[in-house]
């Protein structure tokens, strides 16, 4: 510590040195000069920006409020939307399981259909076309997979199948 109050020691008498050689009209303008240069800096560190970013966010805001808007319409459709009933899907039939097995190129060994449940039974059916099948038969009438027991065969990609399959009435 006691090198550095001897520094700042140092520099003050410099300083003073430099304000005693002065005259008195350089001493006015050296005092002028400084108060304007810490206005200027002033200004420009704290006032400068907070004014700046007043006038960004005054020219945001129309556009932010009509965002705000178009949000609250949408959560108000959205609300609407799932107070609404859904459009069952026709029921599972073995017509419909094999219309779509058809549709894929997929063979079966059989078909059976009671209540909401079918069990289907594939051999040697290529396991992409498979898994195809399965995804549209989920979103477009809302079967789903119950219990699949799925075996590979030597061939590449082909698979022998035994599914249950679970149509969800309650549209869920």
């Amino acid at each position: 510590m006691n090198k550095l109050t001897q520094t700042i020691q140092d520099y003050r008498g410099r300083a003073s040195a430099f304000w005693i050689e002065r005259t008195e009209q350089e001493r006015k303008f050296l005092g002028v000069g400084g108060a304007v240069l810490g206005v200027a800096l002033f200004y420009s560190v704290l006032i400068a920006p907070a004014l700046d970013g007043g006038a960004k966010l005054r020219k945001s805001l129309p556009e932010l409020r009509q965002q705000a808007a178009e949000l609250q319409g949408l959560a108000l459709e959205a609300a609407a939307l799932r107070g609404q009933n859904t459009i069952a899907p026709s029921p599972m039939t073995r017509e419909m399981l094999n219309a779509g097995l058809t549709a894929r190129g997929l063979t079966t060994q059989s078909v059976s259909v009671t209540g909401e449940y079918a069990k289907v039974q594939m051999n040697g059916v290529p396991f992409p076309a498979l898994i195809a099948w399965l995804d549209a038969i989920r979103t477009e009438s809302r079967i789903a997979v119950s219990e699949a027991n799925i075996s590979a065969q030597d061939t590449a990609g082909m698979v022998n199948a035994t599914l249950t399959l679970r149509q969800n009435a309650g549209g869920r």
